[in-house]
């Protein structure tokens, strides 16, 4: 994060993102001022609280991918939520917490992988030693050293010259040379692997509300339940995979790794609110108005800081980064409750995505749609090309279709694409080694259909 500027975040979301600069300036501001926090003393780190986002804009327009890839740049627990979901305490739906539980959930599993990639080679030594004793098992070797009776033996142990190797110690380094070489991958051994001793009543109460309590129910049963050991005849190959994730376990410190997870979730973790709009009540307290200001009201106090029960330990909220996002169509901003629109001090319109902006989206991403399709065919032997004018002609029916039936953005190019190489991606596994070139001929053809059927569509019922 340290290296990170502002503009070096904003570089990187362009990779990804066609414009939308205030939106990206807000953002890259905002995690910068994350670690500025870090750097201050104790007394006042505590008072400076993150400045919350809101974006305002009609759907497809980059608002979820850049909350999205601005976690991905710092590895920061991120979790994305629709606030629609959410509903007051009384009425059916989840609580408002779990959003915090969830957000704990990732942080620990970010930690865990770290964890398991930083002990993945002392994992596969072990893992390997365990192979060898399996395949070459050790003979209790005779005890050499001092011996305290001997009346010749001064106060310390002679230093003897070290042995020459046994035939033992030179047959099992024999078989390690050729274990890693890969050259018993196949031969079959018995080993001893963990059982599962998860009860079926665990199981089935695994994913019921105690989760939503906080409560571990599997962790608690697998502490009271031993675990045992089951002999089975595989591979070196698979008994290898199987060890070394039982010995990757064995050096996970899930103390360790609960800490630094907590730690991580409250002073980096970013929550994503979208649909933030769906709760958001005109004046009228009637029917479900009621629902929707309960849920503003339920997700004020985190958003404020609070403390919440995670399985994990307790979490507070006061340093979490909320970043809401809503369509506002049919609601404002000021339509949401006083209180909870002073939380979100930031707010930034997205602009509507236009001709030119959909053009450079099919064009200049690294994980652009030309190129995803690109690859999919690549898979099949199949190489495609698009014309300039193939590329200008989707743009053009992109923005038209957008203007006359809903605006779903940078959307609307999937079921673009997916139209116009329908019988490429069909007819693909017959293709092999060919080159199809897409030009503006073949787009209007194919798209002809899609433009007519689409002034019917509205008198459909």
């Amino acid at each position: 994060m340290e290296e990170l500027t502002p503009q070096q975040i904003v570089a990187e979301l362009d990779k990804y993102i066609v414009g939308q600069a205030e939106a990206k300036r807000k953002v890259a501001i905002a995690l910068r001022n994350r670690w500025r926090r870090q750097q201050l003393p104790d007394d006042l780190r505590e008072e400076v609280t993150p400045k919350n986002i809101i974006m305002i804009g009609p759907t497809g327009v980059g608002k979820t991918e850049i909350a999205r890839r601005l976690a991905k740049l710092v590895d920061a627990p991120f979790i994305k939520v629709e606030a629609s979901k959410f509903t007051e305490v009384g009425y059916v739906g989840r609580d408002c917490e779990s959003m915090i539980r969830d957000l704990a959930e990732v942080a620990v599993n970010l930690v865990r992988q770290e964890m398991r990639k930083a002990n993945e080679s002392t994992a596969r030594e072990r893992a390997e030693r365990r192979l060898l004793d399996v395949l070459l098992p050790p003979k209790p070797s005779p005890i050499r050293g001092y011996n305290p009776l001997d009346p010749n033996a001064g106060d310390e142990a002679p230093v003897l010259p070290r042995p020459e190797p046994s035939p033992e110690e030179r047959t099992r380094a024999m078989i390690r040379e050729k274990m890693q070489a890969g050259e018993l991958e196949d031969r079959e051994i018995e080993v001893d692997v963990r059982e599962s001793s998860q009860p079926a009543v665990m199981q089935m109460f695994t994913n019921s509300g105690l989760e939503e309590m906080g409560v571990n129910l599997q962790e608690m049963m697998g502490k009271m339940m031993p675990q045992r050991k089951k002999r089975r005849k595989m591979s070196v190959a698979e008994a290898r995979r199987i060890l070394e994730e039982e010995e990757l376990e064995e050096l996970l410190d899930m103390e360790k790794i609960v800490a630094e997870a907590v730690k991580r979730t409250e002073n980096a973790g970013i929550v994503f609110l979208d649909e933030i709009d769906k709760i958001a009540s005109k004046g009228s307290h009637a029917g479900p108005d009621v629902s929707r200001e309960g849920v503003q009201r339920d997700i004020l106090p985190i958003v404020e800081g609070s403390t919440v029960t995670t399985k994990y330990g307790p979490v507070r909220t006061d340093h979490i980064l909320f970043i809401a996002a809503g369509a506002f169509h049919m609601t404002k901003v000021s339509d949401l409750i006083p209180e909870l629109q002073g939380r979100f001090p930031i707010r930034v319109e997205l602009d509507s995505l236009g001709e030119a902006d959909f053009v450079r989206i099919l064009r200049e991403p690294k994980n652009s749609l030309i190129r995803q399709y690109q690859g999919l065919m690549r898979a099949e032997g199949v190489e495609i090309d698009f014309t300039d004018g193939a590329i200008d002609a989707m743009a053009k029916m992109c923005r038209e279709v957008n203007d006359e039936t809903e605006n779903i953005g940078a959307r609307r190019l999937h079921t673009i694409m997916e139209f116009l190489l329908e019988d490429i991606s069909y007819n693909a596994p017959t293709m092999h080694g060919q080159h199809v070139t897409i030009d503006e001929t073949l787009v209007r053809e194919r798209l002809k259909d899609l433009m007519e059927t689409r002034d019917l569509s509205r008198y459909v019922l």
